[in-house]
């Protein structure tokens, strides 16, 4: 068992955290988040026919209960805009502290071209402030904060929105069922607002990597520039999701496990010092696999999946926003995320959260909404 290092000792991991942020000094700190749903759940039950599945056996073989879909017209953008303006409607940004750049992480854009954050920052009435797109897949969110951290640390920005939202039902093969039990549509949003080294909210250190070699093992062959090159007309079935499950499966497990480990190593924490560990929300399985390999119990495991599915880039603000919801999470616990998706890619952000939130929840037909507020 991992000794429990003394929180005031000079080699503590609130000192390791301290050396990694050089001291007192400019930080970036999550602020708030939010998470929007659309629409009634889908329950199990609820799934085609055709597909020959019931709840024990969904439940069995990912742990998902339900997942929600965006009704007809409804885009990543749409949910993307629902999730940032419940969050900005309940945040600290004012005229005298901005918003001043957008960042949305999405695997399903609202056009290959341009990208969706320009519009949704538009949308929001942000004016004409710096906006871009991350294709990161799964591992969209951390990517993202590890971005927003860069920008707001050296300096160049002081409050950036960053959503994480994706639409995977428009690109779901209505007769592949493997994808289609385990998807979910979904946005959560989030500020980072730059701050000081100790305070709440301060994101620590960061894991990110890629692994090119597997581009093919998550993917939605047509629609790009590579599709298009040979001059033919692309077959019907490659615009749809298309996934290695079993393959995919071992990696996910491999990397993510990987990258807590360097994480926590580089930030100074045992796994018995996380509090609350938040992993993409893919399956139950890997969810499992993964915690038990970096040695963190079942009940430090926040999970969101048996209720809204795998959300893509949404999973994790998603996720965060209902355990802030719930009073799961309270004022400096330490926090440990991580995440996989298509490239291939995978990511780990460690942090401590932002405080006790004030909270906000509302169930209606038009979606679920959770939002915390530092």
């Amino acid at each position: 068992m991992a000794n429990r290092r003394t929180a005031g000792s000079g080699t503590g991991p609130q000192a390791q955290e301290r050396a990694l942020a050089g001291g007192r000094g400019r930080a970036a700190v999550l602020e708030s988040v939010a998470g929007w749903v659309p629409g009634e759940p889908v329950g199990n039950e609820r799934l085609p026919v055709d597909w020959g599945v019931d709840d024990a056996w969904v439940r069995r073989r990912t742990g998902i209960g339900s997942r929600h879909r965006a009704g007809p017209g409804v885009a990543t953008g749409d949910l993307a805009y629902a999730a940032a303006s419940r969050l900005l409607a309940g945040s600290t940004a004012s005229p005298s502290s901005p918003v001043d750049a957008v960042v949305l992480a999405t695997a399903t854009p609202d056009h290959l071209c341009p990208g969706t954050a320009p519009a949704l920052a538009a949308r929001l009435g942000l004016g004409t402030v710096p906006a871009l797109d991350i294709a990161a897949v799964c591992s969209g969110f951390v990517y993202g904060l590890a971005l927003c951290h860069g920008l707001i640390a050296s300096g160049l920005y002081g409050r950036i929105l960053l959503v994480g939202a994706d639409v995977y039902s428009t690109w779901l093969d209505p007769d592949d069922r493997s994808a289609g039990v385990v998807f979910g549509d979904g946005a959560g949003a989030a500020l980072v607002a730059a701050g000081h080294t100790g305070d709440p909210g301060e994101l620590l250190a960061f894991d990110l990597g890629s692994d090119g070699t597997g581009y093919d093992l998550i993917t939605v062959p047509g629609g790009g520039a590579r599709a298009r090159a040979d001059g033919k007309p692309p077959a019907p079935q490659d615009a749809y999701f298309r996934m290695q499950g079993g393959t995919v499966y071992q990696h996910a497990v491999e990397r993510m496990t990987g990258s807590c480990r360097t994480l926590l190593e580089r930030v100074g924490w045992e796994p018995a010092e996380v509090d609350h560990f938040v992993p993409h929300q893919a399956n139950a399985r890997i969810l499992r696999a993964v915690a038990d390999r970096v040695g963190i119990g079942p009940q430090r495991c926040v999970t969101h999946l048996d209720r809204v599915g795998n959300t893509g880039a949404a999973s994790i603000p998603l996720a965060l926003a209902d355990a802030a919801g719930r009073g799961v999470l309270h004022r400096g616990d330490r926090v440990l995320l991580t995440a996989f998706g298509g490239g291939l890619t995978w990511g780990s952000a460690a942090l401590r959260w932002p405080g006790t939130p004030q909270t906000i929840s509302t169930d209606s037909t038009e979606g679920t909404q959770h939002v915390a507020v530092r």
